[in-house]
């Protein structure tokens, strides 16, 4: 599951890859804590044919949000639809940021910090069967 990280707190950083580490996915995770460079690194792994499966995007981050990254990869939603899913992070419980992320079609859920062993399943589990999905259409 080739999953990119996009968050700007070291603790945060750091408590995902220890839980990466233990589910054996190490090697799975690339973090990127400039969400400027994180948009690039989308753009040309699009380009490339090899975009990740899995986005864990934090919500809030200076000069450049959660939500000004998922306007950013907007042009990029054709060629990701149905290959990448972003998570929403943040330990926001405002109705208002749950609502929100149901209007980009690259969003798979809201997931409240810090995220945890069962949450990792979750998105292991969801992410599968998006790839079952996508082997199916494509057989």
């Amino acid at each position: 599951m080739k999953t990119l990280l996009i968050d700007d707190d070291p603790t945060v950083v750091f408590f995902i890859e220890l839980l990466f580490q233990r589910a054996g996915l190490a090697d799975a995770l690339t973090v990127l804590q400039s969400p400027a460079q994180a948009v690039a690194y989308l753009q040309q792994q699009v380009q490339a044919g090899t975009p990740p499966e899995v986005v864990l995007l934090d919500l809030n981050m200076p000069l450049m949000s959660g939500w000004d990254v998922l306007d950013a990869i907007k042009p990029l939603e054709a060629s990701l639809l149905g290959r990448c899913v972003v998570y929403v992070c943040t330990s926001s419980l405002a109705p208002y940021d749950a609502a929100r992320a149901q209007q980009y079609p690259l969003v798979e859920r809201l997931l409240q910090k810090p995220l945890n062993q069962a949450g990792l399943q979750a998105i292991q589990e969801r992410a599968a069967q998006h790839a079952q999905k996508r082997a199916a259409s494509a057989g």
